[in-house]
Protein backbone atom coordinates (compact mmCIF):
# COMPACT_ATOMS: atom_id res chain seq x y z
CA UNK A 1 0.00 0.00 0.00
CA UNK A 2 1.08 3.42 -1.01
CA UNK A 3 2.74 5.60 2.08
CA UNK A 4 0.69 8.49 2.77
CA UNK A 5 2.31 12.14 2.27
CA UNK A 6 2.20 12.83 6.20
CA UNK A 7 3.90 9.54 6.79
CA UNK A 8 6.89 10.47 4.23
CA UNK A 9 7.19 13.94 5.24
CA UNK A 10 9.53 15.23 7.90
CA UNK A 11 9.96 18.43 9.68
CA UNK A 12 11.06 21.75 7.22
CA UNK A 13 14.58 22.59 8.20
CA UNK A 14 15.32 25.64 9.28
CA UNK A 15 18.32 27.74 7.88
CA UNK A 16 20.58 29.55 9.62
CA UNK A 17 21.27 33.24 9.19
CA UNK A 18 24.46 32.35 7.66
CA UNK A 19 23.45 30.30 5.34
CA UNK A 20 20.55 32.10 4.12
CA UNK A 21 23.27 34.58 3.28
CA UNK A 22 25.36 32.22 1.78
CA UNK A 23 22.78 31.53 -0.70
CA UNK A 24 21.99 35.30 -1.52
CA UNK A 25 25.41 35.91 -1.78
CA UNK A 26 26.06 33.20 -4.87
CA UNK A 27 23.16 34.54 -6.46
CA UNK A 28 24.27 38.19 -6.49
CA UNK A 29 28.03 36.64 -7.67
CA UNK A 30 27.17 34.91 -10.37
CA UNK A 31 27.91 36.26 -13.70
CA UNK A 32 27.88 35.22 -17.54
CA UNK A 33 31.55 34.26 -18.17
CA UNK A 34 32.95 34.45 -21.44
CA UNK A 35 37.04 35.64 -21.25
CA UNK A 36 37.82 34.59 -17.41
CA UNK A 37 38.40 30.72 -18.02
CA UNK A 38 41.16 29.05 -16.39
CA UNK A 39 42.41 26.16 -18.21
CA UNK A 40 42.75 23.83 -15.59
CA UNK A 41 40.13 20.77 -16.08
CA UNK A 42 37.03 20.76 -14.01
CA UNK A 43 37.83 18.04 -10.46
CA UNK A 44 35.27 15.38 -11.74
CA UNK A 45 33.62 15.31 -7.92
CA UNK A 46 32.82 19.12 -8.11
CA UNK A 47 31.19 18.57 -11.85
CA UNK A 48 29.37 16.03 -10.46
CA UNK A 49 28.16 18.10 -7.11
CA UNK A 50 26.96 20.60 -9.71
CA UNK A 51 25.12 18.26 -12.23
CA UNK A 52 23.42 16.31 -9.29
CA UNK A 53 22.39 19.88 -8.26
CA UNK A 54 20.92 20.44 -12.04
CA UNK A 55 19.35 17.13 -11.73
CA UNK A 56 17.49 18.23 -8.46
CA UNK A 57 15.64 21.02 -10.28
CA UNK A 58 11.75 21.08 -10.03
CA UNK A 59 10.02 19.44 -13.01
CA UNK A 60 6.62 19.60 -13.85
CA UNK A 61 4.83 16.14 -12.98
CA UNK A 62 8.22 15.00 -12.10
CA UNK A 63 9.09 14.38 -15.67
CA UNK A 64 13.04 15.59 -15.22
CA UNK A 65 12.90 16.53 -19.03
CA UNK A 66 16.98 17.29 -19.12
CA UNK A 67 19.81 15.54 -20.32
CA UNK A 68 23.42 17.15 -20.03
CA UNK A 69 25.76 16.39 -23.15
CA UNK A 70 29.47 17.07 -22.20
CA UNK A 71 31.87 18.28 -24.76
CA UNK A 72 35.21 18.18 -24.10
CA UNK A 73 36.71 17.82 -27.69
CA UNK A 74 38.68 20.09 -28.76
CA UNK A 75 37.78 19.53 -32.42
CA UNK A 76 34.40 19.36 -32.41
CA UNK A 77 34.60 22.55 -30.21
CA UNK A 78 36.28 24.53 -33.10
CA UNK A 79 33.61 23.30 -35.07
CA UNK A 80 30.30 24.43 -32.88
CA UNK A 81 32.56 27.66 -32.24
CA UNK A 82 32.89 28.75 -35.89
CA UNK A 83 28.91 28.16 -35.97
CA UNK A 84 28.45 30.80 -33.61
CA UNK A 85 30.92 33.03 -35.05
CA UNK A 86 28.66 32.57 -38.47
CA UNK A 87 25.53 33.27 -36.63
CA UNK A 88 26.93 36.13 -34.74
CA UNK A 89 27.88 38.22 -37.54
CA UNK A 90 24.61 37.91 -38.52
CA UNK A 91 23.20 38.89 -35.54
CA UNK A 92 25.51 41.61 -35.79
CA UNK A 93 23.87 43.35 -38.55
CA UNK A 94 20.36 42.97 -37.33
CA UNK A 95 21.17 45.81 -34.78
CA UNK A 96 21.21 49.33 -36.02
CA UNK A 97 23.86 50.86 -37.63
CA UNK A 98 24.80 53.18 -34.15
CA UNK A 99 25.31 49.81 -32.24
CA UNK A 100 26.94 47.26 -34.22
CA UNK A 101 30.14 48.52 -33.29
CA UNK A 102 29.88 47.88 -29.98
CA UNK A 103 28.03 45.15 -30.37
CA UNK A 104 31.25 43.71 -32.13
CA UNK A 105 33.70 44.49 -29.90
CA UNK A 106 31.77 42.65 -27.07
CA UNK A 107 32.98 38.68 -26.17
CA UNK A 108 29.74 36.77 -26.49
CA UNK A 109 30.94 33.25 -25.54
CA UNK A 110 34.07 30.86 -24.16
CA UNK A 111 33.25 27.92 -26.77
CA UNK A 112 37.03 27.38 -27.11
CA UNK A 113 38.44 28.69 -23.89
CA UNK A 114 36.34 27.06 -21.35
CA UNK A 115 37.79 23.62 -20.78
CA UNK A 116 34.21 22.20 -20.81
CA UNK A 117 31.37 22.61 -22.55
CA UNK A 118 27.64 21.10 -21.70
CA UNK A 119 24.46 21.07 -23.86
CA UNK A 120 21.45 20.79 -21.89
CA UNK A 121 18.69 18.96 -23.84
CA UNK A 122 14.88 18.75 -23.12
CA UNK A 123 13.38 15.13 -24.59
CA UNK A 124 9.91 16.63 -24.90
CA UNK A 125 8.72 13.06 -25.07
CA UNK A 126 9.75 11.83 -22.09
CA UNK A 127 7.00 10.97 -19.63
CA UNK A 128 4.62 10.14 -22.24
CA UNK A 129 1.80 11.78 -24.13
CA UNK A 130 0.24 13.27 -21.32
CA UNK A 131 2.53 14.86 -18.17
CA UNK A 132 0.69 15.43 -15.15
CA UNK A 133 0.54 19.43 -14.89
CA UNK A 134 1.72 19.33 -18.80
CA UNK A 135 -2.07 18.87 -20.32
CA UNK A 136 -2.58 22.90 -20.80
CA UNK A 137 0.95 23.91 -21.19
CA UNK A 138 2.71 22.00 -23.42
CA UNK A 139 5.97 24.12 -22.73
CA UNK A 140 6.22 23.40 -19.37
CA UNK A 141 8.94 21.01 -20.24
CA UNK A 142 11.26 23.78 -21.53
CA UNK A 143 10.48 25.84 -18.06
CA UNK A 144 11.55 23.15 -16.34
CA UNK A 145 14.86 21.78 -18.15
CA UNK A 146 15.58 26.47 -17.36
CA UNK A 147 14.93 25.34 -13.68
CA UNK A 148 17.87 23.10 -13.78
CA UNK A 149 20.22 24.98 -16.14
CA UNK A 150 19.75 27.77 -12.86
CA UNK A 151 20.64 25.11 -10.44
CA UNK A 152 23.57 24.04 -12.83
CA UNK A 153 24.59 27.70 -12.64
CA UNK A 154 24.50 28.81 -8.77
CA UNK A 155 25.98 25.27 -7.66
CA UNK A 156 28.47 25.73 -9.96
CA UNK A 157 29.30 29.26 -8.48
CA UNK A 158 29.64 28.25 -5.40
CA UNK A 159 32.46 25.49 -6.42
CA UNK A 160 34.08 28.33 -7.95
CA UNK A 161 33.17 27.51 -11.42
CA UNK A 162 32.42 30.13 -13.98
CA UNK A 163 29.18 29.61 -16.59
CA UNK A 164 28.81 31.33 -19.94
CA UNK A 165 25.83 30.58 -21.59
CA UNK A 166 25.89 30.95 -25.42
CA UNK A 167 22.67 31.54 -27.19
CA UNK A 168 23.51 32.50 -30.80
CA UNK A 169 23.59 29.40 -32.92
CA UNK A 170 21.05 28.66 -35.98
CA UNK A 171 19.06 25.99 -34.62
CA UNK A 172 19.90 23.57 -37.36
CA UNK A 173 23.77 24.16 -37.39
CA UNK A 174 24.35 23.11 -33.47
CA UNK A 175 21.34 20.64 -33.58
CA UNK A 176 23.08 18.61 -36.52
CA UNK A 177 26.48 18.93 -34.91
CA UNK A 178 25.32 17.65 -31.90
CA UNK A 179 23.05 14.92 -33.38
CA UNK A 180 20.22 15.54 -32.27
CA UNK A 181 16.82 13.32 -32.42
CA UNK A 182 13.87 15.16 -33.24
CA UNK A 183 11.96 14.93 -30.14
CA UNK A 184 14.74 16.52 -28.13
CA UNK A 185 14.91 20.37 -27.97
CA UNK A 186 18.64 22.11 -27.23
CA UNK A 187 17.80 24.96 -23.86
CA UNK A 188 21.04 25.93 -23.42
CA UNK A 189 24.45 25.76 -24.65
CA UNK A 190 26.77 26.19 -21.55
CA UNK A 191 30.94 26.90 -21.07
CA UNK A 192 32.36 26.01 -17.86
CA UNK A 193 35.45 26.27 -16.69
CA UNK A 194 37.29 27.92 -13.31
CA UNK A 195 37.89 31.05 -12.80
CA UNK A 196 40.37 33.11 -10.99
CA UNK A 197 38.20 36.86 -11.36
CA UNK A 198 35.17 37.96 -12.67
CA UNK A 199 33.38 41.54 -13.43
CA UNK A 200 32.16 43.32 -10.22
CA UNK A 201 28.86 43.49 -12.28
CA UNK A 202 27.68 42.35 -15.52
CA UNK A 203 29.32 42.49 -18.21
CA UNK A 204 27.08 43.90 -20.39
CA UNK A 205 26.26 46.56 -17.84
CA UNK A 206 29.75 47.83 -17.64
CA UNK A 207 30.46 47.84 -20.83
CA UNK A 208 27.08 50.37 -21.85
CA UNK A 209 24.81 47.38 -23.51
CA UNK A 210 21.74 47.76 -21.33
CA UNK A 211 21.89 48.15 -17.47
CA UNK A 212 19.62 46.99 -14.78
CA UNK A 213 15.66 47.62 -14.70
CA UNK A 214 15.21 48.85 -11.21
CA UNK A 215 12.86 46.30 -9.26
CA UNK A 216 10.09 48.43 -8.01
CA UNK A 217 9.23 48.92 -11.50
CA UNK A 218 8.70 45.55 -12.22
CA UNK A 219 6.27 44.48 -9.42
CA UNK A 220 2.45 44.45 -9.90
CA UNK A 221 -0.29 43.59 -7.80
CA UNK A 222 -3.27 40.98 -8.66
CA UNK A 223 -2.89 42.03 -12.14
CA UNK A 224 -1.06 43.44 -14.80
CA UNK A 225 -1.31 47.09 -13.86
CA UNK A 226 1.57 49.00 -16.40
CA UNK A 227 4.30 48.99 -18.28
CA UNK A 228 7.66 48.18 -16.97
CA UNK A 229 10.38 51.29 -17.91
CA UNK A 230 12.62 50.46 -20.46
CA UNK A 231 15.89 52.26 -20.04
CA UNK A 232 18.19 54.11 -22.45
CA UNK A 233 20.81 52.54 -23.63
CA UNK A 234 23.14 55.24 -24.68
Amino acid sequence: MPHSSAQQATPARSFSDAEKQALYDIIAARRDVRNEFLPDPIDPDALRRVLEAAHAAPSVGFMQPWNFILIRDEEKRKVICKAFSEANEEAASMFPSERQALYRSLKLEGIAKAPLNIAVTCDRARGGEVILGRTHNKDMDIYSTVCAVQNLWLAARAEGIGVGWVSIFRTGDLRRLLNMPSHVEIVAYLCLGYVSELHSQPELATKGWRSRLDLDSLIMEDAWTGQATVESTE
